[in-house]
């Protein structure tokens, strides 16, 4: 285990969070020199909402990405101001309505012609206007791990339906609709998957053009992949550019001045590679025919987003980091059980994991997990203490934090008490 590593780990504690803001910045470039130029590029803050991460997206040109009052308040802690964000979502509630726009937000993606009308509603009640993109459903490309549409979903509005009715939505009070935004996939699984779904979105948002759709902004989403508690590498995305920017050229003549402007999302790639969990060996378990090694960290802290199809069992590849005092060499026991501390059986982290020696006190360090990494975890289970998230920028510790799970009591109004139920009354068996 390298010094600092351990340092890290004396001064906050195991298991810890570590992000290096020098690879969001670099993530960040090879993302800008794969697309099109001019381009508006938003950071989902779903994939990792640390004011820290987003406050150096934001520095690099980014605007804010998000779908809930809590990443609102992120947002708001980075440094975003209300029109630098796109808020987006389904299910959206007036109230968080409400508060976006008093924040200042002003830019809505809708998922419905309902949904228009609650930020239109908002929007009148508070005297001011929302401009809204249509999100599509129904453009289909190339493979993802998840598929956000082109079936039936909550997300987006068909585009069959959209093309026969779109006065409808352009009638809606405390709204002006401005152009269209597809995010069909997350995590596409290669460039051509990619290309597939970013042609098909260009070809439909020229068609809604012709159809007479206001298209001031096209957001083309994301899909960008990055590796998860893998050694992978990003994709690069070499040729990416010249295919879109044809497309764009065909479809959408005067995007390059601007007229439709052109935006794209991402979160997983530009923070995925960011970051590593730190976590402790408590005990190497050796059973007759399998051994588990045990650590101080698990699903309650790198779910990965098992629950919507990203199983990290089959592919994790952490590796140890020994002490350099270690006294000798710790037996390798072969293909591995990594299991955490939690008092379930779904407390696996990886089957058939090789980690070579390993003993317990040695450090498993699992990497790229800065996208959909800790707060992606069942925090709450069992409640274990969250992990602290460290920051480094030029190898030197910036900021340390600790999100804190607690039950705060709610003032009781007397006059809304619950009153017992007259059915309920008598015995039960």
């Amino acid at each position: 285990m390298t010094a600092a590593a351990r340092d890290l780990l004396r001064r906050f504690g195991s298991p810890l969070y570590v992000y290096e803001t020098g690879k969001v910045r670099q993530s960040l470039a090879d993302l800008r020199t794969a697309l099109p130029e001019p381009a508006e590029l938003y950071y989902s803050l779903k994939a990792n909402p640390h004011p820290e991460l987003a406050r150096t997206l934001r520095l690099g040109g980014c605007g804010a990405e998000i779908s809930s009052p809590g990443e609102l308040r992120a947002a708001a802690r980075a440094g975003w101001p209300g029109e630098r964000c796109l808020y987006t979502g389904p299910a959206k509630t007036p109230h968080e309505i409400d508060a976006a726009l008093r924040f200042g937000v002003r830019r809505f993606s809708v998922e419905s012609a309902d949904d228009l009308r609650r930020v239109g509603t908002a929007a009148t009640a508070l005297g001011v206007r929302a401009d809204c993109l249509i999100r599509v459903n129904g453009v289909l490309g190339g493979a993802a791990s998840i598929r956000m549409s082109g079936r039936a979903t909550q997300f987006g509005v068909p585009l069959d339906e959209l093309t026969g009715n779109i006065p409808s939505y352009l009638a809606v009070p405390g709204t002006r609709v401005v152009g269209a935004h597809f995010f069909p996939v997350s995590n596409a699984r290669d460039e051509e998957s990619l290309s597939a779904e970013f042609l098909g979105s260009v070809a439909a948002a020229g068609r809604l053009r012709e159809l007479g759709l206001p298209m001031e902004l096209v957001d083309l989403g994301g899909g960008f992949g990055a590796p998860f508690a893998t050694r992978t590498a990003r994709e690069r995305y070499a040729g990416l550019r010249p295919v879109l920017e044809d497309a764009l050229d065909e479809h959408l003549p005067g995007w390059r001045a601007g007229r439709p402007a052109v935006a794209f999302e991402s979160g997983r790639y530009l923070v995925a590679d960011c970051g590593r969990l730190l976590a402790t060996v408590v005990e190497v378990k050796r059973g007759e025919d399998q051994v588990h090694v045990l650590i101080d960290s698990g699903i309650n802290h790198l779910a990965g987003m098992s629950g919507s199809g990203r199983l990290l069992r089959p592919v994790m590849e952490p590796f140890v980091e020994r002490a350099e005092d270690a006294p000798g060499a710790a037996p390798d026991p072969g293909p591995v059980t990594v299991a955490g501390p939690l008092c379930t059986p779904a407390d696996v982290l990886g089957h058939h994991v090789r980690l070579g020696e390993v003993e317990a006190g040695d450090v498993l360090v699992v990497p790229n997990v800065g996208a959909y990494g800790m707060t992606a975890g069942l925090l709450a289970f069992l409640s274990r203490d969250v992990p602290a998230e460290v920051i480094l920028d030029g190898g030197a510790a910036v900021s340390a934090s600790r999100v804190e799970l607690r039950c705060t009591q709610l003032q009781l109004d007397p006059d809304t008490r619950l009153q017992p139920d007259p059915a309920d009354e008598g015995e039960h068996t």
